[in-house]
């Protein structure tokens, strides 16, 4: 199982849109949309948990493609640097 970088997302994105969006490439295990931690207000992107063997299909069908009017970023998400 690996972890998508969703960016880009239309504010108005929900995790069941992009939970549809992705389970046509292979079988999704979580989608989180992160929100403002002050505001509560999305952020525009998030990050998905799919299978290994989905990760090319999805990445390749899905970077770029329009949802709301935005053209998506998707990719393998790195893990955060240490603070």
């Amino acid at each position: 199982m690996k972890k998508l970088y969703v960016g880009n997302l239309p504010f108005s994105a929900t995790e069941t849109e992009v939970n549809e969006m992705f389970s046509k490439h292979g079988t999704v295990h979580s989608v989180a949309l992160i929100n403002d931690r002050e505001t509560g207000r999305p952020r525009g992107f998030g990050f998905v948990e799919i299978d290994d063997e989905a990760v090319q299909p999805a990445i390749s069908a899905l970077n770029g493609k329009d949802m709301g009017g935005r053209d998506l970023r998707v990719n393998e998400a790195q893990d955060r640097p240490q603070r």
